[in-house]
């Protein structure tokens, strides 16, 4: 298993990643991640298995303290030296779920996150994840106001030197 930044070339996988993990309306466009890497290309991480890309989690930074929906597509949301490490998407691969993949890269982007000094890192996510997201040193903040995708969101953050992002 190999953890490694992502690159221009790895765009078209990060974009099917996304596209089988998320239902259309929630899911990322080629184009999304296309302006995402080309602003922001140190708010990729990939997991490698056997040559193999089967996860990825992508961010962005930002002076917000919580996530809004139009940060997914908003890239003048993003903020250089931002005090927060936004999380946009987190996906693994369906058949290679339950191996512990996102929770490795979670737990990349949190040492990565407290190395350069930020605040930490929020995301949102489904109810039915809330306790993965705990297990890897998130706080739930409860409901969020997001409603990307029309779906319902709970918004958890991890804050550098606390709730685990220190182990």
């Amino acid at each position: 298993m190999e953890i490694r930044k992502g690159t221009e070339a790895d765009v078209p996988l990060i974009a099917h990643i996304e596209s089988v993990c998320f239902p259309p309306a929630e899911a990322a466009s080629y184009q999304s991640f296309v302006r995402r890497m080309a602003l922001y290309p140190e708010g990729f991480w990939l997991l490698v298995e056997e040559g193999e890309t089967v996860a990825f989690v992508n961010g962005m930074e930002s002076d917000a303290y919580d996530l809004s929906d139009d940060m997914y597509e908003n890239n003048t949301l993003y903020k250089k030296d931002g005090e927060w490490e936004v999380i946009l998407s987190v996906a693994t691969l369906p058949e290679k779920r339950g191996k512990g993949y996102a929770r490795a890269l979670l737990k990349q982007a949190i040492a990565d996150t407290a190395a350069r000094g930020k605040k930490g890192l929020v995301l949102t996510c489904k109810k039915a994840l809330i306790g993965f997201y705990e297990s890897v040193g998130f706080v739930s903040e409860g409901l969020s106001e997001s409603k990307h995708g029309g779906a319902e969101w709970y918004q958890m953050r991890v804050e550098c030197g606390k709730n685990g992002a220190d182990r």
